[in-house]
């Protein structure tokens, strides 16, 4: 998680900004930082006046927005029945012209 605009908030606010976009409570938050939930609700609420931005910072997918991702884990969908197999490219070794005279079933010139 990062907080932008947290330059602009007070070390308390800081505090308590971090545990309310994690989900605690007032109550939780409260009992953690050892002040009274309306001293809470007034740090929050002056935070919020400030003006601050919560991104979330996700690493990979792990929400499958993109499905087939090379870094998920899965295996690429099978193509279509019927469908051409994808085009290999050329390796290394060879030059793209060498690759397509020898998928045309000729001898590659040496």
């Amino acid at each position: 998680m990062e907080i932008r605009g947290v330059e602009k908030l007070s070390f308390r606010e800081r505090q308590v900004v971090a545990l309310k976009e994690m989900g605690h409570s007032n109550q939780a938050i409260a009992r953690r930082l050892g002040l009274s939930p309306a001293t809470v609700a007034t740090l929050y609420n002056r935070a919020k006046t400030k003006g601050y931005e919560v991104v979330l910072v996700l690493s990979g997918d792990p929400l499958n927005l993109f499905p087939g991702g090379a870094d998920d884990g899965v295996d690429e969908p099978a193509p279509a029945p019927g469908a051409a197999p994808p085009a290999a490219a050329p390796g290394p070794a060879e030059a793209p012209g060498q690759a397509a005279s020898t998928a045309m079933g000729q001898a590659p010139d040496a």
